[in-house]
């Protein structure tokens, strides 16, 4: 029984080295084709949704071929592949790399396009963007990466088709932030720590002005005031509120 055992383990273990030994990288995947003929391959993979195949072709042609025609169009399809494969990591940092070394591409503004939606994307579950779960409470340095990225289509590209769309998202997510700020500062007044929630809740009017979130982070701060003792302040925050919201909810929960 002891020697089936081993028997059996040591062939495992040979077919797992086998396979490993049989894997070929990037520097010798398809020597025998042209780098046209990887490209367009690449290219057919990525029509029939193929992205694992793609992702090779095309990073083996950039290993082998850096200088060809085709390698820098095959280093943008391999940003799209990463992202429609969902791997939004490897597709943030291939056009990373990929912004680094062609800062005047033609393809630069789109690379950024697909880079801020990987960021945008990179802390969503399937189940978070299927029930709509506020984007606010999750983690959101990935959401400012993907501000970023859009804001630089927006001021390089101005005239470029990604630009309305970017500067679309850029909205969206200034939103985002702009919210997650009033959550933080409700957090503090709950926990009685008034001055941290005035300090978010001002936060809001400095940065974000003009979003939605302006109105409770007013609230915010009127309730924070008067748990502090700071009459005028109240006063003054209050009058802001109804001058610019008046006869609305905020102004009655203020109250």
């Amino acid at each position: 029984m002891l020697n089936t055992m081993l028997t059996l383990f040591l062939l495992g273990m040979t077919l797992i080295l086998s396979a490993c030994a049989t894997k070929t990288g990037p520097a010798e995947a398809y020597k025998g084709e042209t780098p046209k003929q990887i490209f367009q391959a690449g290219e057919l993979d990525m029509q029939k949704g193929d992205y694992s195949e793609a992702i090779k072709r095309f990073e083996a042609l950039d290993v082998q071929y850096p200088l060809e025609r085709e390698t820098e169009l095959a280093e943008v399809q391999l940003v799209y592949a990463y992202y429609r494969k969902e791997e939004y990591p490897m597709a943030v940092a291939a056009a990373d790399r990929f912004t680094r070394l062609h800062p005047m591409s033609q393809y630069t503004d789109y690379v950024y396009f697909i880079q801020g939606l990987s960021e945008f994307y990179q802390n969503q579950g399937v189940l978070d963007r299927a029930f709509s779960v506020d984007l606010a409470k999750r983690d959101l340095v990935p959401m400012k990466k993907a501000f970023f990225d859009f804001s630089a289509i927006v001021d390089r590209f101005p005239n470029g088709r990604y630009a309305p769309v970017a500067y679309q998202y850029m909205i969206y997510l200034r939103n985002i932030m702009a919210k997650h700020q009033v959550q933080l500062a409700q957090f503090y007044y709950d926990r009685k720590a008034f001055v941290a929630a005035v300090n978010r809740a001002n936060g809001v009017l400095q940065h974000y002005e003009g979003s939605p979130s302006v109105p409770p982070a007013l609230v915010v701060m009127v309730k924070s005031y008067r748990e502090l003792g700071l009459k005028r302040e109240e006063t003054d925050t209050m009058a802001l509120l109804q001058y610019n919201y008046p006869n609305s909810s905020y102004v009655r929960e203020a109250r």
